[in-house]
This record gives C-alpha cells, sequence and structure tokens, in this order.
C-alpha cells in the first residue's frame, strides 16, 4: 500500500520543493505531484485538476495533501479536497517536513499525516551566532 502525495501551493513552490527533497534523498520514493497556484488562477479548474490527480496519485493508500500556507487560496483548495475519506490535508509545507514524509513511504495515510506535522515542526529552529562559531 503506497500514498500519494500532492502539493498544492503558491506558485511554483510546491514542484521546487519535490525537485529539493528528490535531490536530498536522492530519489522520489512516494508517487508525487504539484499543482501551482497563481493569483489568476480559477479555483474550480485548480480544484478539478487537483481531484484527477488524488485519483490518479491514490490508487493503493490514500492521498496526502500538503499545502503552504492555512487559510490561502491553495489551503483552501486543499481543504476542500480534504473532505474526502481517503485524503488528509496538512498545511504549512516545508522541506523538512517534506523529506520526512519521503522518509516514510511504507506508512498508512494518518501516520504520514502524523510524520508531516512533526517533521514540519521538529524542522524549525533558530539558530543562534553562539553555536555558528562553535563548528
Amino acid at each position: 500500500m503506497t500514498v500519494g502525495l500532492l502539493l498544492i501551493t503558491h506558485g511554483r513552490v510546491g514542484a521546487a520543493l519535490l525537485d529539493a527533497a528528490a535531490g536530498v534523498l536522492g530519489a522520489q520514493p512516494l508517487p508525487a505531484e504539484a499543482i501551482a497556484v497563481f493569483h489568476d488562477s480559477d479555483p474550480e479548474v485548480i480544484a478539478a485538476a487537483a481531484r484527477r490527480r488524488i485519483a490518479a496519485l491514490g490508487e493503493d493508500g490514500g492521498v496526502l495533501v500538503l499545502t503552504d500556507m492555512y487559510g490561502s487560496t491553495p489551503s483552501n483548495i486543499a481543504c476542500r479536497l480534504g473532505e474526502a475519506a481517503d485524503v488528509v490535508v496538512v498545511t504549512g509545507v516545508n522541506l523538512p517536513m517534506l523529506v520526512r514524509v519521503m522518509n516514510y513511504p511504507r506508512l498508512s495515510l494518518a501516520q504520514l499525516a502524523t510524520k508531516a506535522v512533526s517533521g514540519g515542526s521538529d524542522g524549525v529552529f533558530q539558530c543562534h551566532r553562539s553555536e555558528l562559531l562553535k563548528s
């Protein structure tokens, strides 16, 4: 059972994150795609495209949808998609979140959603100058 991954983000942020994660890992262990939402995008057209991609990506174990900023158009589109039983939406996508998710390709949809949230929050730190001077 493999969970599909769909990123719905402002502009090409999702595609860039997928490229960066694949570069870090040396592979893309989950079937994944990105949908770009631009300021002039029609949300209904984007939602229809996302539903088609979810149908293709989620054949086995459902689809984890990652989106960038809660309350924004990409997030609003994603949250509407999350009403389906086999779709879970997590907002605030960042590279640590995506790498964490891709490191666990055999987990269930619910487990991957938990990894996404922990990866996203655990990957955020404030670097202090004194720590930088130690290295």
